[in-house]
């Protein structure tokens, strides 16, 4: 079954708490699993950076959810595509606290597509890419698998 993918940068409401934050990011958590999508949510206090993955029949009903929220506007899409696998297949949809910076770089990084692109020989790193590396540094690393008994 082919995947695909979109991502996009929106503004937040003035003064979004954390509560109204995490109850949104539960109730997209439970709808998202429900039609098979996955992602992940950044936040920095006034914008948002989403992307989020799964088949094109799920897709299509959280996309439209999407777009009809009143808990954003402004929104810009930064890329629509097929992807080759899932990038966020354990999570129904998390939301991670970022810096201003961060997002303003990732929107502004090549969204040209989701997969990596080559340019004269050389791999151009996406905006996907991107977002993959700052979360691999972001997020804690797993638990060490206890020792087997010997």
């Amino acid at each position: 079954m082919p995947l695909r993918a979109i991502a996009y940068v929106s503004e937040a409401p003035a003064g979004l708490s954390r509560t109204a934050l995490d109850a949104l990011v539960d109730d997209a958590a439970r709808f998202n699993t429900v039609a098979g999508v996955t992602g992940v949510l950044l936040f920095d206090g006034g914008r948002f950076l989403q992307y989020f993955e799964g088949p094109d029949d799920g897709m299509a009903a959280v996309h439209e959810r999407i777009l009809q929220a009143r808990s954003h506007h402004g929104i810009v899409e930064l890329c629509r595509g097929r992807v080759p696998q899932r990038y966020f297949p354990f999570w129904g949809m998390r939301w991670l606290g970022v810096e201003p910076a961060l997002i303003r770089q990732l929107s502004a990084g090549d969204w040209a597509g989701f997969a990596r692109r080559v340019n004269d020989g050389a791999a151009v790193s996406t905006g996907l890419d991107r977002l993959l590396d700052q979360l691999a540094h972001t997020l804690p690393a797993p638990p060490a698998m206890p020792a087997a008994a010997g």
